[in-house]
């Protein structure tokens, strides 16, 4: 066991026993509990520190080291201020010279953990206490001997000091970062001394290979990008073999140069040989040697230095992103900026050179994967950040830029890096867009100087879509499992690709339509010659396409025409607005395409056919009909516009394409349908009847068919959108809209299933009043008369389904949503049927059997029936007035005495909503105002009516404060301040002369027992309001008294509590403050008798 009396070594064996014990698979969670316990007490002892400092310097155990260390570590970040100085100066001492002396010996994460320990100490105590800190490790990073041990204490110094925890002081996080600044240019100097000699060291001995046979070429590419032969031609030299301590000296200063850029701001400390040595060691990812020795050598020494050598470019990539990734760039710096630019485009134009031996995808998959991660940052930064400011510079050759990186976007080996470089591409087009939208004087010739690169980058991407160029990439996608999005690897591979196809179509739209439409065109030809090969057989029709090498190009012909169709769909947009007169010829032959396509799907019914492959080649038919609807409804503004701007000039035009659509519709509006293809062709539907919303859509043969249908019992399994459309009615569409109505009750006589018809209908009726709850007055008011004597009908079904909670829970939706947007139309005679028929059916039993003998569903159907009476007693006006004591009369006599002492939150929140808006919305009801009071001074108060009820009311928000439910606690607290904020509730005569302290004492006494903490800040304001309106009685009348009754608290304290609470003027936020230190105060069993507020 461990003991301080023992002896150092013995105190040593018994640390190694239990640390082996510890960590040994047979001990006991049990037994690890009172180890971990007995170390604990051993390092919280003073003098702790000595014991583990023989034991670092005298173990080998890994556990005890890290043990010691962690002893350490807690003494100087949490205790460091205790220690006496003789102490801390031992300490500083001896752990340097531990590390120095065992450095070479220790396992790396011991001896990390110990510069960590060290640097721990310098945190604290730099440079007052510890003035040699950092001088001793620039010492250590010039000594050959302990370089990589002083760019392990360089590295942590940076993570430690420039970006430290939350522990320090803001003024020692500033003093840190200033003294660690006026070092940079020192360390920049001394990494850059590193780097450059072992560059130097190996370059001399590596032999020059034979020049390539494109060497002449890119050598001139190179000049021009770098306008310096020199620097082309020190970029061109060969890439040395570094030795093994070498490579990981270097890996060390690459890593401190990365977390260094990461803090330090750009300036001239940053000089040109440092970024040109950073650039060379980058060139080693390019350096496919690396990744072949790796591969072919397995775990061999070889092998292992192959891999170095590639992780020596990602950490120069690393650096190189640091940089780039800063937006503030100084002036002076813009020059080193532009030739970092045009050193790292030397290094793409190198991995994307095609030689014999390799194509650029080889190349790009014989590269290290972090290398070409690297590499893509770069380049987003490089677009994102920095391409506005260095595409003005005539050195920088852009279009070649973008040549180059269109070869490294299309060459990707990985699904992953090409998902990354159209982000970078999407990137760019943004720019392009804004640059042009900025200045417009030459947008011809911004847009001229791009065009081939777009035009180019749009074939490619088209391509990249289709079966036809790239099936076996495609396939590789999985198109079943969703991601966090709730998107396949092939959908988000689809969005993404579009989405660069639709900001090439902003910038070109004439180049953009002329290279999607014959892509089009073509597969759609495919399509529409389908119904040449369909054959009539025994089960129905065939589609008489067997061959196998058919079925798969029919397959990926599908594919591609399913990809373009929302393609173009996608480019709806840019058809419609100031653009719709220009382009409307191109959008006319698309939209009359669709149509085309659209009605074809349905009348040969390709969805239900039987194929060669069903498994693959019917999924592919329901969803090139599928989007060819949804293609279609993206159209929906375009045929908005076309209506209301050119349809009077050529109405049969217009009118024969929405009835086509319509006819290509209807045959889909079938339970037998697909649920995709019906979903799509609901969708488009809405879109027609809501956006389009032509005055002769009711007549068209194809909507009654669709009116009947949905009416049809087989209807039942019909999306609730297809109802939507019905409810933007126009002037002669009452008629049919009633029919369709008056037909759903009539079928509760004839089904034995009642509930499932009312569900079913009120469930449309609910739909149509909501839909149409936002449209014009006409439009509500022709609703309405279509509705009215199914509204009727349902008020009269209510009495007898008021024992069936669900039904009478569906029922009260709609009257609600009824009563939400259709309120006006209906007229106060009917409004007050209604309202008079639920206020006859809720009786006292009734609303108790609801509560508590019918579960989650009884309670509902009275929240919903609370809701009503809400939107009831917000009605402006005198019409509803009359109803007020009913409303009243039923919350506080039959609700409330049936929910107050439940602890169920259920109907809770409702009631007291409903009280609100009844405050609110009613304050004359129960404060009579006047001109006169108003005015006179000598008029103190506002006469008070139905006092009873309104003392009521306030005592069960006062008893809401007693229950244990936060939500409800804070909602009712924000009711009563939005009455005081809104009426003066708080200064009322009856509110502050009865109910005043008893508020403020329930308040606090929340406070005291602390079960509402999270609302502290709520309930403080609050008080201070309450008390506010009267400050003297509160100080000298409730104050004393108030703390009479707090236990544990003598009668000195109490005196000194009070006394100290006095102030004259407070504000609101201190009161607060005080507020809660004083309840603190009264909350504990035990205060000093000296205690102040």
């Amino acid at each position: 066991m461990l003991d301080f009396c023992a002896s150092e070594e013995a105190s040593l064996r018994a640390l190694e026993s239990l640390m082996t014990e510890f960590f040994h698979n047979c001990t006991t969670n049990e037994r690890k509990r009172e180890i971990e316990e007995l170390l604990n007490n051993f390092a919280q002892q003073i003098g702790a520190w000595r014991f583990c400092l023989y034991f670092l310097s005298s173990t080998r155990n890994d556990y005890v080291m890290m043990y010691s260390l962690t002893v350490f570590e807690n003494l100087i970040n949490k205790m460091w201020l205790g220690v006496p100085s003789q102490d801390k100066m031992e300490i500083r001492s001896c752990l340097p010279k531990l590390l120095l002396a065992h450095h070479k010996t220790l396992p790396y994460f011991i001896r990390n953990k110990l510069c960590k320990v060290i640097v721990d100490i310098g945190r604290q105590d730099w440079p007052m206490f510890y003035h040699d800190f950092f001088t001793n490790i620039l010492q250590l990073i010039q000594s050959p001997v302990t370089t990589p041990l002083g760019l392990i204490m360089l590295k942590t110094t940076s993570e430690e000091l420039a970006c430290p925890r939350e522990d320090l002081s803001v003024a020692r996080k500033e003093e840190l970062r200033k003294l660690l600044l006026e070092q940079v240019q020192t360390v920049l100097g001394l990494l850059t001394g590193i780097l450059e000699s072992i560059w130097d060291k190996h370059s001399a001995t590596a032999a020059t290979p034979p020049p390539s046979p494109t060497s002449g070429e890119s050598g001139d590419l190179l000049s021009s990008l770098l306008q310096s032969p020199s620097a082309a031609k020190l970029l061109n030299q060969p890439i040395p073999i570094l030795d093994t301590d070498s490579e990981y000296i270097c890996s060390l200063a690459l890593e401190c140069l990365a977390h260094l850029f990461s803090w330090i701001p750009l300036s001239t400390s940053i000089t040109p040989s440092l970024l040109t040595t950073i650039f060379h060691f980058a060139r080693f990812g390019c350096d496919t040697r690396a990744r072949k020795m790796s591969s072919v050598n397995g775990s061999s020494p070889s092998a292992l230095l192959g891999q170095e050598r590639g992780r020596l470019g990602v950490l120069a990539m690393a650096c190189i992103n640091e940089l780039m990734s800063k937006n503030c760039v100084p002036m002076e710096f813009e020059e080193y900026l532009l030739r970092m630019f045009q050193q790292t485009f030397y290094l793409l134009q190198k991995i994307t050179r095609e030689n014999n031996a390799h194509t650029v995808k080889s190349r790009l998959e014989e590269l290290d994967e972090s290398y070409i991660e690297k590499f893509t940052d770069f380049l987003r930064l490089f677009v994102s950040v920095h391409l506005r400011r260095i595409e003005s510079y005539s050195q920088f050759p852009v279009v070649e830029f973008l040549a180059l990186l269109f070869k490294y976007t299309f060459h990707q080996p990985t699904h992953e890096g090409y998902f990354s470089c159209l982000d970078i591409w999407t990137l760019f087009l943004d720019y392009l867009t804004s640059k042009i939208k900025s200045r417009l004087a030459d947008k011809e010739a911004v847009l001229n100087r791009y065009e081939d690169a777009l035009v180019l980058l749009l074939t490619e991407v088209l391509n990249r879509i289709q079966f036809r160029y790239n099936q076996a990439q495609l396939e590789e996608l999985d198109d079943e499992t969703l991601d966090d999005d709730q998107q396949t690897e092939w959908q988000r591979y689809l969005r993404q690709s579009l989405e660069v196809v639709a900001k090439v179509m902003e910038l070109l739209p004439t180049h953009a339509f002329s290279t999607l439409f014959p892509v089009l065109q073509d597969n759609l030809e495919v399509y529409l010659g389908l119904q040449q090969f369909v054959v009539t057989s025994g089960t129905g029709h065939r589609l008489n396409i067997t061959a196998e090498n058919d079925c798969r190009r029919l397959h990926c012909s599908l594919r591609d025409l399913s990809s373009l169709l929302q393609a173009v769909g996608r480019l709806a947009e840019y058809f419609t607005g100031d653009v719709f007169a220009a382009r409307f010829n191109d959008a006319l032959t698309v939209v009359e395409r669709l149509v085309k396509v659209t009605l074809y799907g349905s009348q040969i019914k390709l969805y239900n056919i039987e194929t060669a492959v069903p498994s693959v080649l019917k999924p592919d038919l329901i969803d090139v009909h599928a989007q060819s609807l949804a293609a279609l409804q993206a159209y929906a503004h375009w045929l908005a516009q076309f209506y209301s701007e050119v349809h009077r000039q050529n109405p049969e035009q217009f009118i024969s394409l929405v009835s086509t659509a319509l006819e290509a519709i209807t045959p889909l509006i079938s339970s037998k349908v697909q649920e995709k293809l019906l979903l799509s062709a609901c969708h488009l539907l809405v879109s027609l009847a809501t956006t389009v919303r032509p005055v002769f859509l009711i007549s068209i043969p194809a909507v009654q068919k669709v009116f009947n249908r949905i009416t049809d019992t087989s209807a039942q399994r019909l999306p609730d959108k297809v109802s939507s459309p019905t409810a933007v009615p126009h002037a002669n569409e009452g008629s049919v809209l009633g029919k369709m109505c008056l037909s759903l009750p009539q079928r509760k006589v004839q089904l034995e299933d009642t509930k499932v018809i009312i569900h079913q209908t009120l469930s449309v009726l609910e739909d149509i009043v909501e839909s149409v709850s936002g449209e014009s007055t006409k439009s509500r008011q022709i609703c309405y008369q279509s509705l009215q004597e199914s509204v009727q009908v349902s008020l009269a079904l209510f009495p007898a389904f008021i024992h069936q909670s669900d039904v009478t829970d569906e029922m009260l939706s709609f009257f609600l949503t009824l009563f939400q947007g259709l309120r006006v139309q209906m007229g106060v005679p009917f409004t007050e049927q209604i309202i008079q028929t639920f206020l006859n059916m809720f009786t006292r039993e009734q609303l108790a059997e609801s509560i508590l003998h019918e579960g989650s569903t009884g309670c509902r159907v009275v929240e919903k029936f609370l809701k009503i009476l809400q939107v009831v007693v917000q009605e402006p006006g005198q019409v509803f007035k009359p109803f007020l004591p009913s409303v009243i009369s039923l919350c506080m006599e039959q609700v409330y005495p049936i929910i107050a002492e439940r602890s169920s939150p259920d109907v809770k929140a409702e009631l007291f909503e409903l009280l609100f808006r009844v405050l609110h919305h009613n304050w004359r009801y129960f404060f009579k105002s006047s001109v006169l009071a108003s005015v006179q001074r000598g008029v103190a108060e506002e006469q008070m009516e139905n006092e009873a009820q309104f003392s009521a009311i306030m005592q069960a928000f006062g008893q809401s404060f007693l229950q244990p439910d936060i939500h409800l606690f804070k909602q009712n607290l924000f009711y009563l301040e939005t009455l005081n904020t809104k009426q003066k509730l708080y200064h009322k005569k009856i509110f502050r002369t009865t109910m005043l302290f008893q508020f403020v004492n329930v308040l606090l006494q929340v406070l005291v027992h602390k079960s509402h903490d999270l609302l502290q800040e709520e309930i403080g304001i609050a008080t201070y309001n309450m008390a506010s309106v009267d400050f003297d009685g509160f100080y000298s009348a409730f104050l004393p008294e108030f703390l009479a009754s707090c236990d544990g608290v003598d009668s000195n304290q109490k005196n000194v509590l009070g006394r100290n609470f006095k102030m004259d003027r407070i504000s609101g936020g201190l009161f607060c403050c005080l507020l809660i230190v004083f309840l603190l105060c009264c909350g504990d069993s035990f205060i000093p008798s000296s205690t102040r507020v």
